[in-house]
């Protein structure tokens, strides 16, 4: 299994390294896992950007000194902080129709088991007008964790997000732009592995359990992302 380490340059050249992972998998037929820390950044999804209210919650995210971007996915807009986790596992498949439950459920799995590592008893779910609701969820004291998938033809990325010790700071930037995007959004809602755990927790110590966790007993061959 290829793991990668770090991050890129800037949020695009970033979210470039993602998606050649995608495009390596596809070809090569090697699964990836990657846990880091992007960019402090608001990314919308397409929903966000076609919405009325979308100048106004580009320009509060970046009154907040947030870097406002539109990520070519679905789902509602999430903030990382510089300290929020980003986690991601790519798979080679043959068909686009089977296995995307049984990814949530493996993903899932894996990242409750990660958590229970730093402390946090996380349970499937979310609380009510929580950012980028979504099905796939995990909560402990407020939505800690929020889970996607991408399919394209010879690869499935599952992928998510995982508030750290930044829950003030991701209340404080999507309060206003979920206000201005029209959509239902309690900044009481935001959980975070800190809050969760009682403790201090580093970023570096939800990346290394991320990590662990998305890899399990599979053989690793570790690169730094450039």
């Amino acid at each position: 299994m290829r793991v990668l380490r770090g991050r890129a340059a800037t949020v695009e050249t970033d979210r470039t390294v993602t998606r050649t992972l995608c495009a390596d998998a596809a070809e090569t037929g090697e699964r990836a896992v990657r846990a880091w820390t992007p960019h402090r950044q608001v990314a919308f999804g397409r929903r966000d950007a076609g919405a009325p209210g979308y100048e106004r919650a580009r320009a509060a995210a970046e009154e907040r000194r947030f870097e406002a971007h539109v990520r070519p996915v679905g789902g509602r807009a999430v903030a990382y902080t510089g300290t929020t986790v980003a986690f991601a596992r790519v798979e080679p498949i043959e068909d686009l129709r089977e296995g995307l439950a049984a990814r949530y459920d493996a993903m899932t799995r894996d990242v409750k088991r990660a958590l229970a590592t730093l402390g946090v008893d996380a349970a499937e779910g979310e609380p009510p007008d929580s950012f980028c609701p979504g099905a796939h969820s995990l909560r402990a004291g407020g939505k800690v964790v929020g889970i996607a998938q991408r399919v394209r033809r010879g690869a499935a990325l599952t992928a998510g997000i995982c508030v750290t010790d930044d829950r003030a700071a991701v209340a404080d930037v999507l309060d206003p732009v979920y206000d201005a995007l029209g959509v239902p959004f309690d900044p009481e809602s935001v959980g975070s592995v800190v809050r969760a755990a009682g403790r201090p927790v580093e970023p570096t110590e939800v990346v290394e359990a991320l990590e662990a966790a998305l890899v399990g007993d599979a053989a690793t061959r570790v690169e730094r992302v450039r």
